[in-house]
């Protein structure tokens, strides 16, 4: 039986995954959760062979949530599950730590094949994420600029595109708003611009609006 906790803020995603859950053989889902808080303290208590993670869970960013649950539970598997731009964000959750990345646009299907290769310690990508990483990269010119990032410095973009201050910035990711400030000036240098607009459209090509 493969033991499963779902951390979503959204109740339907909760229930629908917990549907398609049951109505498939050796799942048993443990717990689902709506914020980080109630992830770590459920976490307590529980022992999930994996967690389907929201990218976009409120409280902490989520791949600060994963590199968490890395630290405190090693063994624990994760599977992140988002609306997120899959081509973006499965690279810097995998280089975090995260098992497999699944896009909540895929087909339901995916849910089950994915957490029962995750469950056996094996890595998942959707077939269109693959393909996607195997075009040339000279059609993919944003996504050289993106290579160039940390995951810390994509959290930091994604967070400054969606419209947050340095102040908002520093507290989603527990930074200083100093070390924020030297993000944001390497963020420029890597993407070659020199001006907070021109950065915001490179994030904008990146898909992290």
């Amino acid at each position: 039986m493969i033991k499963v906790l779902i951390a979503d803020n959204h109740p339907i995603v909760r229930l629908g995954i917990k549907q398609v859950l049951e109505s498939a053989n050796n799942f048993e889902v443990i717990n689902d959760v709506s914020t980080t808080s109630e992830l770590f303290k459920s976490m307590e208590t529980a022992a999930p062979d994996v967690i389907i993670l929201e990218m976009d869970i409120p409280e902490i960013n989520g791949i600060a949530t994963l590199r968490k649950l890395k630290q405190d539970y090693p063994n624990v598997k994760v599977l992140i599950y988002s609306s997120q731009s899959e081509d973006v964000y499965a690279l810097s959750t995998i280089r975090a730590g995260a098992y497999g990345y699944l896009s909540k646009t895929a087909d339901l299907d995916y849910i089950i094949s994915a957490l029962k290769k995750v469950s056996n310690g094996d890595m998942f990508i959707t077939n269109e994420l693959a393909q996607r990483l195997a075009f040339d990269e000279g059609t993919q010119k944003p996504r050289r600029f993106f290579r160039k990032l940390s995951t810390r410095e994509v959290e930091v973009l994604k967070m400054l595109a969606s419209g947050k201050r340095n102040k908002e910035v520093a507290e989603g990711l527990n930074l200083n708003e100093k070390t924020v400030s030297t993000y944001k000036a390497r963020l420029m240098r890597k993407l070659n611009v020199d001006n907070l607009v021109d950065l915001l459209q490179q994030a904008k090509a990146l898909e992290l609006y």
